[in-house]
């Protein structure tokens, strides 16, 4: 993963980093290390909800509890009040950009989410993406985005 200083500003986290943030796992402490200190990190209302799903799959799992789940989604709308990311909204014209890219990126067999991401980000100037997810590390450069972390 290259070092968080390097990557352009402002970044976009999808729902692969941003869970890594609030769910321990394999890259959670090289991920916070990279973002420790900006404050130029887009989330979008599509992530918090993939966010939510991925907890509660978790529960289903047995890996968290219903209580750890609730603790966590209030931590993260926590975070969005106290404005440690800046929130976009799913409008009509970043679903439009979406099925354009669907249609457009033949080299990349993007899944509807992954282009909503991606339509997201284009659409508030982010410069980097940060994702776990391979699809959209192959979509991101095609749209003039650096995607991270590059595998």
């Amino acid at each position: 993963m290259k070092i968080g200083s390097e990557w352009g500003s402002p970044i976009y986290l999808d729902s692969s980093a941003l869970v890594k943030i609030y769910v321990a796992e394999a890259e959670t402490d090289a991920l916070e290390k990279a973002l420790e200190g900006r404050r130029d990190l887009v989330i979008s209302d599509l992530v918090i909800t993939e966010l939510v799903s991925a907890l509660a799959r978790r529960k289903r799992e047995g890996v968290l509890d219903t209580r750890a789940v609730n603790g966590l989604h209030r931590t993260l709308l926590a975070d969005i009040q106290a404005g440690d990311y800046r929130t976009l909204d799913l409008v009509p014209a970043v679903h439009r950009e979406a099925e354009r890219l669907v249609i457009l990126l033949d080299q990349v067999a993007l899944r509807a989410a992954d282009a909503l991401h991606l339509a997201l980000a284009v659409s508030a100037g982010c410069a980097t993406v940060v994702t776990f997810d391979r699809r959209m590390i192959e979509a991101a450069p095609y749209l003039g985005v650096t995607p991270v972390p590059i595998t």
